[in-house]
């Protein structure tokens, strides 16, 4: 049992390296470099092989395949001190940490794991999960990429959008329709080698911000699925297998809240130095009680958001999943939290906030994605809504709802 006053998040000395390390990386090799990615919109090369030479891939890839095995409290970590400075970067570890990777490990085949486990910790290919389409975004039930019967194997036709890094990327996860299926009923993924013949790259997305990792297009025409490219069978008259991929972006949700965080606090961060060393009529800006309360009010909606996703993360232990009702509460807080804190930083900031020449701006765009990626802010909230009207709680929370 815990003493009166001992933090129940402490950090732990190897998380705490773990952080320092993280927090070098990003200020040595991130952050010279993260508003040339957004002007020029590159792929980070520079932030890749920065992340790779400090062995940070493998953060939550199991030591059999090369990885430190760690879980989601370590990748949290490491995500919200990339995002500090530059989330366009961040998201490139996003990916192996708790994209197909994580999925790869905790669903796939031992031949699946062997084959691509050990390329992913040591940095060697960059993954990419496939899941939205032209008319199925949140509304994943509509999506048409499908499987067809082919010998022992399938093909796969599909068209994907808004694959986050799918134009560099060596891997793809595939949310596809097994043969036979319709709505959520019987979708369920593959691993597609995006060297395979049919796999061509349509086309990416101009975007608002997160400009240094495009979006692509991918298409997928007549693609050969072998038997051990299955990464989840679906059958066609259950939505099991759906319901567990849901369950794995749990995963993501976490850490794009992570990313949100770090994000939010790099910009806390700027706009304090900013007030503390601009002196206007003799004195700092920061004697002003007005601005005072500006940055009590996004400090506190930051930590509480942080404290949310802390009680998810560690709610999923070592190699659990992160439960859906809290990360939905972290996910939407860190979200709408990032928002508040960039804006008002860039207010702050006056017209340097609004200049591309400072931080604060870029930050803004591109946490603003992050509110979109792995489930809307609305999204989140019709599941929290929902599940509390149906009389669940959130772990801890202390209450029950009243009986009627």
């Amino acid at each position: 049992m815990s003493a009166l006053g001992t933090d129940p998040f402490a950090e732990t000395d190897d998380q705490l390296a773990l952080r320092h390390l993280a927090r070098d990386v990003a200020e040595r090799a991130l952050a010279p470099m993260a508003r040339q990615g957004d002007e020029t919109e590159e792929f980070p090369q520079h932030s890749w092989d920065a992340i790779r030479a400090a062995d940070l891939f493998g953060i939550t890839i199991g030591e059999a395949y090369g990885g430190m095995g760690m879980g989601d409290i370590e990748a949290a970590i490491v995500l919200e001190e990339l995002a500090r400075a530059d989330v366009s970067s961040a998201i490139l570890a996003q990916l192996t940490f708790n994209g197909p990777p994580r999925a790869i490990e905790h669903l796939g085949s031992d031949a699946l794991k062997e084959k691509w486990l050990p390329r992913a910790a040591s940095g060697d290919d960059l993954f990419c999960i496939g899941i939205s389409e032209t008319e199925a975004g949140s509304a994943v039930g509509h999506m048409r990429a499908r499987l067809t019967p082919d010998g022992d194997g399938y093909r796969l036709n599909a068209y994907k959008n808004y694959v986050t890094g799918g134009h560099k990327a060596r891997v793809c996860l595939v949310w596809c329709r097994f043969p036979g299926s319709e709505g959520t009923k019987g979708i369920g993924a593959v691993i597609v080698d995006l060297e395979a013949d049919g796999v061509s790259v349509a086309g990416t997305h101009e975007k608002m911000g997160l400009r240094a990792t495009s979006e692509a297009e991918l298409a997928f025409d007549d693609v050969r699925i072998d038997p051990g490219d299955v990464l989840l069978a679906a059958d066609a008259d259950s939505n099991a297998a759906f319901r567990t991929l849901i369950g794995h972006i749990n995963h993501e949700r976490c850490g794009n809240a992570a990313m949100c965080i770090g994000a939010a606090q790099g910009a806390l961060d700027y706009a304090i130095q900013y007030m503390n060393d601009r002196i206007i009529g003799g004195r700092p800006l920061a004697d002003l009680q007005g601005l005072q309360w500006k940055i009590a009010d996004m400090a506190t909606q930051l930590e509480g958001a942080r404290l949310l996703l802390k009680r998810a993360v560690h709610l999923a232990g070592p190699h659990g999943t992160p439960p859906p009702l809290e990360t939905a509460m972290a996910k939407s807080a860190a979200n709408l939290a990032a928002k508040f804190v960039c804006d008002e930083a860039i207010q702050l900031l006056g017209g340097y906030g609004y200049s591309r020449e400072y931080p604060v701006e870029r930050v803004y765009r591109d946490i603003r994605g992050l509110c979109i990626g792995a489930g809307t802010v609305e999204i989140q909230k019709n599941f929290i809504g929902g599940n509390l009207l149906r009389g669940a709680t959130p772990s801890g929370a202390g209450w029950k709802p009243s009986p009627r």
